[in-house]
């Protein structure tokens, strides 16, 4: 196997990163934390040689820390009309379901119902959980992180689509209509689900 598409390296390098992180978190010793500290740089080596990024720009966005590392955590709205999703078109180009990183002061419900504020203008209630995944189980390409994704069913309360920093339009689209996404977010198969979860009153969820 190619060692560019052998997907353990990415493994090797974000446990590194994690024992590395753990140490530095709890090591008072200044010995065991230089060696910490070290093995946090090997593991950025790895991630930058792979990917071709800088060292600093991995260390910016792979060793960037500051405790015990945890998944972050990224949620996404399942708003229905007339048997369509909705979906905002993002500046790139690509659309998805509105959603983004749940801030520190936010729980999954009330950071949903934001990030549909935010994005695509509208008023919601965050009603029903309909699944908990693993990000690097789904979607593409993998990240040096973990991510743990929330897909939320949500009822319109009120609002329209505003003109914003992150999403140039809105509109809603049945199953067999997705347009281009933006596969890293959300993919057409983590759509379908939603479309699943949205007709079944006993829907159970899945979770990773």
């Amino acid at each position: 196997m190619n060692k560019n598409t052998d997907p353990r390296w990415l493994e090797w390098a974000k446990e590194l990163q994690f024992i590395a992180q753990a140490g530095l978190t709890y090591s008072r010793d200044p010995f065991d934390i230089e060696r910490f500290e070290r093995i946090r740089e090997i593991s950025a080596e790895i991630m930058s040689h792979q990917s071709g990024l800088p060292v600093e720009k991995v260390k910016e966005l792979f060793c960037n820390e500051t405790s015990f590392q945890t998944p972050k955590l990224d949620t996404r709205a399942a708003i229905f009309k007339n048997g369509k999703i909705l979906l905002v078109k993002e500046k790139a180009g690509v659309w998805s379901m509105p959603g983004g990183w749940v801030d520190v002061n936010q729980s999954i419900k009330t950071n949903t119902e934001k990030e549909v504020k935010e994005e695509a203008g509208l008023d919601v209630k965050a009603v029903r959980l309909i699944a908990l995944q693993d990000r690097n189980l789904h979607n593409l390409p993998p990240y040096a992180y973990n991510v743990c994704k929330a897909f939320v069913l949500c009822e319109v309360t009120g609002g329209s689509f505003q003109s914003n920093i992150e999403t140039t339009e809105s509109s809603y689209f049945s199953l067999d209509e997705i347009p281009a996404l933006a596969e890293e977010k959300n993919n057409k198969e983590q759509i379908a689900m939603c479309f699943t979860a949205y007709l079944d009153e006993n829907w159970k969820v899945p979770f990773d």
